[in-house]
C-alpha cells in the first residue's frame, strides 16, 4: 500500500460512549492488519452501470443517541420507496467501540454487514486494514450530490484522496446548564465564556446543588473523555501531538492537565466525577456538564426544568470544539451488488429530508448544508433553540482534532487511561503524560508507520 500523510483539514473528530478506563495492554482494540488480510485490496474498480443491487443488506449500528426507534422508521420509509431492497438492523455493540470490536473479529468471516458505523476513532484504521470501500465512484454513480454534504463532516473521511465513509450522526460536545439553578444562583442567562468565568459562577452554584455534590459534573472513559478534553488542553495552548509527534511532554500540554486536575481536586475544586453525566445533570445533581449533542433530546426529555445549552469555554489560549459522531462505511469485501445496494440506502439515510427527520429526534447536527437551513430544521430551532447550539458552535469554534487521537489504534484508550490518572488519582500531570506517552508512540510505530 502506498499512503501519504492526511492534511490536517481532514481530520476533525467524532465520538461518544463511556466505557472504564484501559491501558493499551488491556486493550482489546484492533491492530493494523498483516500478512494475508493486509494484501486485501481495499477497492477494484467497478462498472457501477452493469451492477444490480442485492434484495437484501444488513445494518449494523449501536443506535447512536437512543436513535433505534427512528432508525426503524428511516428504514421502513427507505423501504417504502425502494421495495425492491431490504434492510436488517442489527444491534452490533452498546458502543461506537463495540461496533469495532465486532467488525473487527468478523473480517475474515462470512458475518460481515453491508453497512457499518464507523466512528471517528475507527475508521482509519479500517481504511489501513483495506476493510472499507472509497465512496467517491459509487456515489457519483448515483448522483448522491455529495457537494451538499457539511463539507467538515465529509472531508473528515477523506484520504489519498478519497472519501471513505459518509456522515451520518454527527455531534460536537456541548455546554449544559440548568437555568432554574442559574438563576437561583443570580447567573446571567448564558453559558461561560471562558474557564474562568465558570471558576467565579462555581461558589453561587454550590449552594444550589446537593450537598455532596459539585456545581459541575463530568465522566470519563475512552471514546469520551480525550474528545471533551481537547478542548481543555487546547485552552492552554497544547495538544495532544503536532501531525504524528506526541507532545504532551510541553509545558503547554501539562498546563492543560493540571487545569483538569485542579478541576477536581484542591480548595477550589467545582466538579465531580459523575457515572453519567447527562443523568445526573438532568436530574439536577450537578448544575452543568459537558454532554454531546447528540444526547440533546434525550436530555430534554428526562429534564424537569428549563436546559440552556452554549458553546464551551474558551481557556487562556482560547480553545475550539472537536466535532465527533460516527461516520457509516461499506465493507471492501462485500460484493458488488451488496455494495451497491447498501450505497443506495447510504445515499437515502443521508439526504435532505431524512438527516433532518434523524436531527429533529435526537440533537445530532445534519450532515448536508440543504438540511441545516431548510423548513424543518428552522422550524426545530425557532420551537427549541437549544438545538442552533451545535450549528452555530460548529461555525464558530470547530477544530481538527489532534491526529493520535484518531488515527493511533488504541489511543484514544490510552489518553483515557492519563486522563483518569489525573482525574480520579489526583495524579501529577506531567507524571501522568510520562506514563502513557511511550504506549502511543510505540502503537504508531507498530501500527501506523509501516503503512504509511
Amino acid at each position: 500500500m502506498s499512503h501519504r500523510a492526511p492534511h490536517r483539514r481532514n481530520l476533525a473528530a467524532f465520538a461518544l460512549v463511556a466505557a472504564g478506563a484501559l491501558g493499551l495492554a488491556a486493550c482489546a482494540t484492533p491492530t493494523i492488519a498483516s500478512g494475508d488480510a493486509a494484501e486485501t485490496p481495499a477497492t477494484q474498480a467497478v462498472d457501477w452501470s452493469t451492477v444490480e443491487p442485492a434484495s437484501q443488506i444488513t445494518w449494523w449500528s449501536n443506535h447512536p443517541g437512543a436513535s433505534k426507534a427512528v432508525e426503524e422508521e428511516l428504514i421502513a420509509r427507505f423501504e417504502a420507496e425502494h421495495p425492491e431492497i431490504s434492510v436488517n438492523l442489527v444491534t452490533a455493540g452498546a458502543s461506537y467501540d463495540e461496533v469495532a470490536q465486532r467488525f473487527q473479529a468478523a473480517s475474515q468471516t462470512a458475518e460481515l454487514p453491508d453497512l457499518v458505523i464507523a466512528s471517528d476513532v475507527w475508521w482509519f484504521r479500517y481504511h489501513l486494514n483495506d476493510q472499507i470501500l472509497a465512496l467517491d465512484d459509487v456515489f457519483e454513480h448515483l448522483e448522491a450530490g455529495t457537494d451538499d454534504f457539511v463539507s467538515a463532516f465529509y472531508g473528515d473521511y477523506e484520504y489519498d484522496g478519497q472519501h471513505w465513509a459518509a456522515p451520518y450522526a454527527r455531534s460536537t460536545p456541548l455546554f449544559y446548564y440548568n437555568k432554574d439553578l442559574w438563576a437561583a444562583a443570580g447567573l446571567p442567562d448564558r453559558g461561560p465564556e471562558t474557564w474562568d468565568e465558570l471558576q467565579e459562577w462555581s461558589t453561587a452554584l454550590a449552594a444550589q446543588v446537593p450537598a455532596d455534590s459539585r456545581p459541575f459534573g463530568l465522566e470519563t472513559g475512552p471514546s469520551w473523555a480525550a474528545w471533551w478534553f481537547e478542548n481543555m488542553i487546547w485552552g492552554a495552548g497544547g495538544q495532544y501531538s503536532d501531525e504524528w509527534t506526541t507532545t504532551l511532554d510541553t509545558p503547554e500540554a501539562v498546563a492543560g492537565g493540571q487545569f483538569l486536575h485542579d478541576l477536581f481536586h484542591g480548595d477550589a475544586a467545582y466538579a465531580t466525577v459523575s457515572e453519567s453525566a447527562t443523568a445526573d445533570f438532568a436530574a439536577g445533581v450537578v448544575a452543568a456538564t459537558i454532554g454531546s449533542t447528540g444526547s440533546l433530546k434525550g436530555i430534554l426529555d428526562a429534564a424537569s426544568f428549563e436546559v440552556g445549552t452554549a458553546f464551551l469555554p474558551d481557556g487562556p489560549d482560547g480553545g475550539g470544539v472537536p466535532t465527533g459522531g460516527t461516520g457509516l462505511a461499506i465493507p471492501s469485501s462485500r460484493t458488488p451488488e451488496q455494495q451497491l445496494a447498501a450505497a443506495i440506502f447510504l445515499q437515502f439515510l443521508t439526504d435532505t429530508e431524512q438527516t433532518a427527520y434523524f436531527s429533529q429526534n435526537t440533537g445530532y447536527m445534519p450532515v448536508r448544508t440543504s438540511a441545516v437551513e431548510s423548513p424543518e430544521m428552522r422550524a426545530v430551532y425557532e420551537a427549541t433553540p437549544q438545538f442552533r447550539t451545535a450549528v452555530d458552535q460548529l461555525g464558530a469554534k470547530a477544530r481538527s482534532q489532534d491526529w493520535i487521537r484518531v488515527f493511533v489504534p488504541g489511543a484514544d484508550q490510552v489518553l483515557t487511561e492519563g486522563i483518569e490518572q489525573i482525574v480520579l488519582r489526583g495524579q501529577d500531570p506531567a507524571t501522568a503524560w510520562r506514563s502513557i506517552a511511550p504506549k502511543i508512540e510505540t502503537a504508531y510505530r507498530e501500527n501506523v508507520e509501516p503503512y504509511l
